[in-house]
């Protein structure tokens, strides 16, 4: 069982367009609302896989029901922290070239109270967890030290842990020995404090992240493939796509695909090419099933193409 933490859930609303111009009315080809954050999309990725999987989070107001209602109609079990604040409402705006515009609400602000309810919900749904994947942007009243307790709370009660966020929540959460963290290109360069321009800029920036603390470090480098760094040596996995639908949630959809497929490994790096290359050719955030992948088409190696550009390099 995969028990996912996301602190700071939100309502997606995302439109596809076919031109954002701005300051222009501009007429939707397509809607859909799904239920987001990190976690929950992980939560949603393991379901669409026929794993069993349980969403920890905190939920307030009309947006936190119809959440709560969506990952329910899903099949998805929820141990929901009540709040007083309303759950954010976000806005993605997909055009049909594969750009994205993203506008993410802040959320609300968690009491004392809320905070405690939080962990000790964690606490509780994480016997017998295979792993606990935890993400996203926190909350306001959540200091950036609550990965890292996350973290000790994890290893203390015997459950492996990955990670997916950014910043000095990254940071100090590394401190403490993360299974597995997952940044893109971007997070990378921010953890690292430079710019990254080729594969091998990324490689060197994932083991400074290993030397921080992060026992593997799974890297999403968006058009250019992932990599995969651990103890064992470094993998390269890269997939032929057809055409960018959407990128909403497709970071989460490679998680999953990589913690289902046993969290490790060359094998587990090829899975989560596989679930991500598939979650970026459907609308919205929809989360890949076993039908949307395409195995075949995907490549790990561990020859490392260290000289290639990055399509997107980060500044």
């Amino acid at each position: 069982m995969i028990l996912t933490v996301t602190p700071n859930p939100s309502l997606d609303r995302t439109y596809e367009v076919p031109r954002l111009d701005r300051g222009e009315v501009v007429r939707a080809d397509g809607e859909r609302v799904d239920p987001g954050g990190k976690g929950v999309n992980v939560s949603r990725a393991v379901t669409a896989a026929g794993r069993r999987t349980v969403a920890v989070l905190p939920l307030g107001g009309a947006p936190g029901a119809l959440v709560a209602d969506l990952l329910d109609a899903q099949g998805i079990e929820v141990a929901s922290v009540p709040i007083a604040g309303a759950t954010r409402s976000n806005i993605a705006l997909a055009e049909a070239d594969g750009v994205l515009t993203k506008i993410n609400a802040p959320g609300p602000e968690l009491s004392a109270a809320e905070r405690e309810l939080l962990l000790e919900t964690v606490r509780r749904q994480s016997r017998g967890a295979d792993w606990i994947a935890c993400g996203g942007s926190l909350p306001r009243g959540l200091a950036p030290s609550w990965y890292a307790d996350l973290v000790v709370r994890a290893h203390a009660a015997g459950v492996r842990i990955a990670l997916d966020t950014s910043g000095p929540a990254l940071l100090q959460a590394l401190r403490e020995g993360p299974d597995v963290v997952k940044p893109n290109a971007e997070e990378l360069a921010e953890a690292v404090g430079r710019p990254l321009a080729t594969v091998g800029d990324a490689v060197k920036a994932a083991e400074e992240l290993r030397e921080l603390g992060a026992r593997s470090v799974l890297a999403s480098l968006g058009a250019d493939g992932q990599l995969l760094v651990d103890d064992a040596g470094t993998w390269y996995g890269s997939a032929r796509v057809d055409a960018v639908r959407s990128n909403v949630g497709a970071g989460d959809s490679s998680l999953a695909g990589f913690l289902v497929a046993g969290g490790a490994g060359p094998g587990a790096l090829a899975s989560a090419v596989a679930h991500g290359a598939a979650a970026v050719q459907l609308p919205g955030s929809v989360m890949p099933t076993p039908a949307d992948l395409h195995p075949a088409a995907v490549t790990v190696t561990a020859q490392v193409p260290v000289d290639r550009a990055l399509t997107e390099p980060t500044s």
